[in-house]
């Protein structure tokens, strides 16, 4: 069934599209393109496919082998630590993948696979090939397109406390923009009446369960992997077993490859055996967040209680986000 003829049990009034990589209102007039994260250019992606450059593993790609389409990706979501995901999964010796978001699914589908399967790194048999990009998790052609390039592709999503999440997202474009409202003007519609505003994507984003529903259409939950952003900074090791196991790939990232970064605050991953220093995620990641009026970040746990609720029934899976509200 489509979107338009099935009412989700999410409700149609949160149906309104986001459009590829938007992240803020337009009546903010900000539009948030991170260097780092979404903003990837061809000629970025071309060197990332090239032989010779950083394809995983920690070493350079050889330049044998041959490109494949991913067999697995990380759709989403945006500030819930894919890039932390990505990194770890790159220490696999089985795992190649790209650096760079290729937004082959949102911005450049029209391109075509060929041009996608370029973007790759080669891989030898029995390899695995990845991609992640985080805004594929909220774009609404992204399911069938990717179902239509291979019904079997194992997809993994990063989640992470949504109220937590929507302060990150503003904080990475509050770094960019610093001339953008505040996250209280922002996140209400009407701030008398506490009415959330959830067609700002920085909200949106984190209504898992909405976005979920459409990728049901297209993947069995058995296809999909949800990750805890959360257990991916306590336990990295842990979350990383699921991953493989996921993937099919022996453990091999385990506990020996993290250290605690006391001055980030997250784990990093220790230094592969051919480089010199360790690699810790860059200065972009574990920025410190504004201060968020206390009534405003409850409304917020309020709103997103009953979708947090109803993604856990639909997953199977508790992430504990209200326990660790309340223990507060």
């Amino acid at each position: 069934a489509s979107n338009s003829s099935r009412e989700g049990a999410a409700g149609a009034w949160l149906r309104t599209p986001l459009a590829p990589g938007e992240v803020i209102t337009a009546q903010s007039g900000a539009f948030e393109r991170d260097p780092q994260e979404s903003s990837t250019t061809d000629e970025e992606l071309s060197r990332a496919g090239s032989p010779g450059s950083r394809g995983g593993g920690g070493s350079t790609t050889p330049d044998y082998g041959e490109k494949r389409l991913p067999q697995a990706l990380i759709i989403g979501v945006k500030k819930g630590g894919t890039r932390a995901l990505l990194e770890a999964i790159r220490a696999h010796p089985d795992v190649r993948a790209v650096g760079t978001e290729p937004h082959f699914f949102d911005r450049n589908y029209e391109k075509g696979l060929e041009w996608y399967r370029n973007v790759m790194p080669k891989t030898l048999d029995g390899q695995i090939t990845m991609e992640k990009t985080p805004s594929y998790f909220v774009t609404n052609e992204a399911p069938r397109r990717i179902h239509s390039m291979a019904k079997d592709t194992k997809l993994i999503v990063v989640v992470r406390n949504p109220v937590t999440r929507a302060i990150s997202d503003y904080t990475q474009t509050l770094s960019k923009k610093p001339e953008i409202p505040t996250f209280e003007v922002l996140a209400f519609k009407n701030r008398t009446l506490g009415l959330i505003d959830a067609s700002w994507s920085a909200i949106r984003i984190g209504i898992y369960a909405l976005h979920l529903e459409n990728w049901l259409q297209y993947f069995p939950l058995s296809q999909i992997l949800f990750v805890s952003g959360e257990r991916l900074i306590t336990d990295p090791a842990g979350e990383m077993a699921k991953v493989q196991d996921f993937l099919g790939l022996k453990r091999i990232v385990t506990e020996k490859h993290f250290y605690f970064n006391k001055t980030k605050g997250f784990p990093c991953l220790k230094k592969p055996e051919d480089s010199s220093a360790p690699r810790c995620l860059g200065k972009s990641k574990g920025r410190t967040h504004p201060k968020i009026d206390p009534d405003v970040i409850h409304r917020l746990r309020k709103f997103y209680k009953p979708f947090n609720v109803m993604f856990y029934q639909m997953t199977g899976q508790d992430f504990q986000w209200e326990q660790e509200e309340s223990d507060k």
